[in-house]
């Protein structure tokens, strides 16, 4: 495997279209490129039906991750060039075309009565959901999956699930039709988060607080540690 030594500029790939991950992460130090994964979420789940809830969304998360991966080392056969020949914009539109790569995908779902919730379809489910967990605890899982890409080829892969439970508030009904009117809870799993309106009905958490945002940064630290890259050597570098 190549040294840890030669991640520093590589560029980090960030496989999810969540502004809330993009922000983790470029708080922490890292600017990824964001390239969204086409996987069909609802078909992929179903097809692991049998699996315990956290394997689920870890496959979640790698299949896109790999679906990302995929549709770059397509883009560099369809262009039909090598690195040496590419001009600087070239790069920056297929950050896969670098030497060292690093893809990150997640996903995250909430348990709660032993059913896994992704994003609600529609103000009215998300209504539904609140008034079964407002007061209640629930746990949030992020599937983690990281992929290290050398010269267009995957040499090490790790995934894992990140746990946090999750204790709701009671909105009154005026808050949630606040909420509900913000779009927010569409657009995030179980209809809630911390980091933003939502944080106004979470009483707490127990666990890692950025994994309910939706990606852990210790996990993500051990996940890179097992595959050879030490997150240290992901951070920008200053400037001036």
């Amino acid at each position: 495997m190549t040294s840890s030594a030669s991640l520093q500029g590589a560029t980090v790939v960030l496989a999810s279209a969540s502004p809330a991950r993009l922000a983790v992460l470029r708080a922490a130090g890292i600017d990824p490129v964001v390239r969204v994964s086409a996987v069909d979420e609802d078909a992929a789940l179903e097809a692991l039906a049998g699996e315990p809830e956290p394997v689920r969304v870890a496959r979640l998360a790698a299949a896109k991750a790999d679906a990302v991966i995929a549709a770059l080392q397509e883009e560099s056969r369809e262009r039909g060039t090598s690195e040496r020949g590419l001009r600087p914009s070239d790069t920056a539109e297929n950050p896969f075309l670098h030497g060292d790569l690093v893809v990150i995908g997640c996903d995250s779902m909430l348990l709660l009565d032993g059913r896994l919730q992704g994003k609600p379809a529609d103000a009215d489910e998300a209504r539904r959901r609140w008034a079964a967990m407002a007061g209640r605890d629930g746990l949030l899982l992020t599937g983690h999956a990281v992929r290290r890409v050398v010269d267009g080829q995957v040499v090490a892969a790790a995934e894992d699930t990140g746990s946090t439970v999750v204790r709701m508030g009671r909105p009154s009904r005026a808050e949630l039709d606040a909420y509900l009117a913000t779009g927010e809870p569409m657009a995030v799993a179980g209809a809630l988060t911390i980091d933003g309106f939502g944080g106004w009905f979470v009483e707490g958490v127990d666990g890692d607080p950025s994994n309910v945002i939706g990606l852990s940064l210790p996990l993500t630290r051990r996940l890179l540690a097992g595959i050879g890259v030490r997150v240290t050597d992901l951070w920008r570098r200053p400037t001036g």
